[in-house]
């Protein structure tokens, strides 16, 4: 059994990618009897629902983010985490996420000497092309690599993002997939009363995109396959699954497409396997 430290700015029941693969890699941990200790931000009107969580918790300041009033980062805290890992030190520390929290964490498990692992997930060095802020994308992409280099492996998902990260001069990258949980999604889940409600029939090729509808998610590229398909496929129903600040946009934009909001578990799905594509 060993002692894992995970510190993440985001988690259940926020709802986001990261969140949801972090989860599932404590609880992985926590299956495998690791004592796992959960380092992450207080999220205010959710904290209740993760009391029963079977590990320990500790609950950081938070700040909100900008553009996502739902969402929090962690605040500086790396004199907390000096008391708290000096007192009782884990084996191993895991950061999930570079914001202010996983800094701290960082500095923290550097100065007590703790092995250290991270994560990469997210992007973030390309989002400024799609807020207009391309203009940072080099000094963000400079912190990243700064910081995921005084680690001793960055976990990556994909193959693709290892080679891209080593070719902007990140170091000791190793690949964990992405898993699906196959219990869940599975195609008998299709529902023809969904897909009745959507207004469409058997003859119907329902194109699903599940994601938070914002810029960085490309979802010009949805629009554009969707066009497309009514020129090649005819009966096309487009159905957006996620919430975001692009909205109204793209309602305006395709008022034919359906918008099904925020899924979860076997609602998600239940929408998943109802789409043809």
């Amino acid at each position: 059994m060993r002692r894992i430290a995970v510190v993440t700015e985001t988690f259940p029941p926020e709802v986001n990618g990261v969140a949801m693969s972090i989860a599932r890699v404590v609880d992985g941990l926590q299956g495998r009897g690791h004592a796992v200790q959960l380092v992450r931000p207080r999220q205010i009107d959710h904290d209740a629902a993760l009391h029963h969580l079977p590990y320990e918790q500790i609950l950081t300041r938070s700040w909100p983010i900008p553009g996502y009033s739902s969402l929090r980062m962690g605040a500086p805290c790396m004199r907390a985490l000096l008391r708290l890992w000096s007192r009782q030190r884990p084996d191993v520390v895991h950061i999930a996420t570079e914001g202010p929290l996983g800094w701290s964490a960082l500095r923290a498990a550097l100065a007590l000497n703790l092995p250290l692992s991270s994560d990469f997930r997210t992007n973030f060095h390309a989002y400024g092309e799609h807020y207009r802020l391309g203009w940072l994308a080099r000094p963000i992409m400079g912190y990243l690599r700064h910081f995921h280099n005084r680690t001793q492996c960055t976990m990556v998902p994909t193959e693709a993002m290892r080679a891209q990260l080593a070719s902007c001069g990140f170091e000791r990258l190793s690949v964990v997939s992405r898993g699906v949980d196959t219990r869940l999604f599975h195609p008998a889940r299709r529902s023809a009363a969904l897909r009745q409600g959507w207004g469409v029939d058997d003859d119907t090729l329902v194109l699903v995109s599940v994601g938070r509808l914002a810029p960085e998610k490309n979802l010009d590229v949805v629009l554009q396959a969707y066009e497309a398909l009514l020129q090649t496929a005819g009966k096309v129903k487009l159905v957006f699954v996620g919430d975001g600040p692009m909205r109204a946009e793209l309602q305006a934009r395709c008022p034919a497409a359906e918008f099904a909001g925020q899924r979860r578990g076997e609602d998600l799905a239940t929408h998943y396997a109802s789409a043809d594509a």
